[in-house]
């Protein structure tokens, strides 16, 4: 008895350790998809190794092979519980090492927040359940069918391998039954910063969206904001409905005079609800691209999507529109019955522009004018002209709330260059390491080479991974970023050997130096190459680096 107890309680810590190890990892990548299990499920199929990892294999295979030859071998001879202990103890050793999951250094952490705990709670309860369900059959089997008890024994632990190799599927089933609560407390939450953002009197919203550009448009726009209004922004990449939510209900009160909400989207209709929620009276379009291609399926789709943000605006709004972008002048030709302004570079007709651009390694300076009115030179430590692009947004947003071009231009002298988005960084190495490492896109690749070419000495080395989520297009657009990068680059250094191919196939096209091209399994790797690869004022360009559940 004494045995069988110590027996059940080391199983019981085997499962209970295998389970927190690898649930608690699949919950974080779970996460870093938005909880939406269409999402997750594309990542189990992509990244198929990370979720079914090799210690996981090995340990479930073997265990099932152990108890498949512990009931051959029970039936052969005569009954014996030194069979049966060793079986379950062996089981137990390979179920615990087979939730060793790889030590991985994840830039974005497992947020345990309120809904977190409650996917784990229920997580537990379905687990718990289908181990009972387990333990039923073993009892139906023995009492009904007369299978022996050991033999039953053995068949429970195999159906507890299956259990357990099989709980991303578990995850899948116990985030559908949290659906509805987190659906009802979501709306909870949102329906109460909606009712908060309206009730402060005067309030000027302005709302971003974007395929890129809108996180580094939305903290220069408040930053210029900031010379007149006491001006509250969303945090980092706070734009989903409810971090926008979050943020409304923490910290938004009356003592602000603009808000400044960046806004996401991943599919139809959620700049809809963005607009639905904080209400915003200015609408802001930076870019349509092919960005998450994947969920959009196509331009028009991204092109009617991002327009949300306009057909949401009151017959006071005021629509912004990057004009330089074809299919955002394609939006704003066609919108008629609400006031809107254009801002651009290459097109004369614009309402708000800049001119005289010179763009050098270390900033920007350039004219900004207005159609018909005046103009003022303006200075920035910000690199390439599409952060002049960006500017214009933000300066288009404080003509209309009414600010001057001297505020404006006081604002874009101030402005910081934002984390990981074309940061210039001296190390004191005599090394120059430009960090675009946010998530790139087809525009900031081509502007990132572009701000590369312009440091005139030194050797140019890039690091990437390529670009992701551009749907079908997304190796001919990876392999034309290759052939940029031979134009532009003297050294090559391509994180991962799968994505490194139509990259590695535009570098050659050009007839790149295939000496000079490196191809490496993780940036860490990378990173090791560096210190003897460089010399003083070579230039480093980190660009692009793949989120956590991207990452092979």
């Amino acid at each position: 008895m004494i045995i069988a107890l110590v027996l059940a309680l080391t199983t019981l810590a085997a499962c209970i350790y295998n389970l927190y190890s690898r649930n608690r990892y699949l919950i974080h990548m779970l996460q870093l998809e938005g909880y939406r299990n269409n999402n997750f499920s594309k990542w189990l199929k992509e990244f198929k190794h990370r979720a079914y990892n090799r210690n996981l294999l090995i340990g479930i295979g073997i265990s099932i092979i152990v108890m498949i030859l512990s009931i051959l071998i029970f039936n052969r001879f005569e009954q014996n519980n030194i069979i049966i202990y060793l079986s379950i103890i062996i089981w137990d050793i390979l179920i615990a090492l087979s939730g060793i999951t790889k030590k991985e250094n994840f830039k974005v952490k497992l947020k345990i927040t309120d809904r977190v705990k409650r996917l784990i709670r229920t997580d537990i309860i379905v687990n718990t359940v289908s181990g009972l369900l387990i333990i039923l059959f073993m009892a139906i089997l023995y009492n009904f069918f007369n299978i022996l008890l050991a033999n039953t024994i053995f068949i429970g632990f195999i159906l507890a391998s299956i259990l357990i190799y099989y709980q991303t599927k578990i995850l899948l089933l116990t985030n559908s039954i949290n659906k509805p609560i987190e659906e009802k407390i979501n709306r909870k939450y949102f329906v109460e910063a909606q009712n908060k953002i309206r009730s402060i009197d005067g309030l000027n919203i302005v709302g971003i969206t974007g395929s890129y550009g809108k996180t580094s448009t939305k903290f220069l726009t408040a930053t210029i904001l900031e010379e007149k209004f006491k001006t509250l922004k969303t945090p980092e990449s706070y734009n989903t409905p409810m971090g926008v939510s979050l943020v409304i209900n923490r910290d938004l009160d009356p003592s602000y005079e603009v808000f400044v909400a960046e806004m996401g989207a991943r599919n139809i209709g959620d700049i809809e609800e963005m607009v639905d929620l904080v209400g915003n009276k200015i609408g802001i379009i930076t870019s349509v691209g092919p960005a998450h291609l994947e969920t959009f399926k196509n331009i028009e789709n991204i092109k009617n999507t991002k327009y949300e943000i306009v057909k949401g605006l009151p017959e006071d709004g005021i629509a912004v529109f990057n004009y330089d972008n074809k299919y955002v002048k394609e939006l704003s030709d066609r919108t008629e019955g609400i006031q809107k302004i254009n801002y651009g570079i290459k097109e004369d007709s614009v309402d708000i522009y800049a001119k005289d651009i010179v763009v050098g390694p270390e900033g920007s300076e350039f004219i900004l004018g207005v159609r018909g009115g005046e103009e003022i030179k303006c200075s920035t430590r910000l690199l390439g002209e599409h952060n002049i692009l960006n500017i214009l947004a933000g300066a288009s947003a404080g003509i209309a709330l009414g600010m001057g071009l001297q505020e404006i231009a006081k604002g874009i002298s101030k402005i910081e260059a934002v984390p990981h988005r074309l940061q210039l960084i001296n190390p004191g190495t005599g090394v120059i390491i430009i960090d675009d490492a946010f998530n790139s896109n087809p525009d900031g690749a081509r502007a990132a080479l572009n701000v590369l070419s312009k440091f005139k000495e030194g050797r140019k080395i890039i690091i990437t991974p390529g670009m992701i989520e551009l749907g079908e297009s997304e190796f001919e657009e990876n392999k034309e970023f290759g052939r940029n990068i031979a134009k532009v680059c003297d050294y090559a250094i391509l994180v991962g050997e799968d994505r490194a191919i139509p990259i590695k196939e535009g570098i050659d096209e050009m007839g790149f130096d295939s000496n000079s091209i490196f191809i490496v399994k993780s940036l860490d790797e990378a990173t090791k190459i560096l210190p003897n690869l460089t010399r003083p004022k070579d230039i480093v360009l980190f660009e692009n680096d793949l989120p956590d559940n991207y990452n092979k």
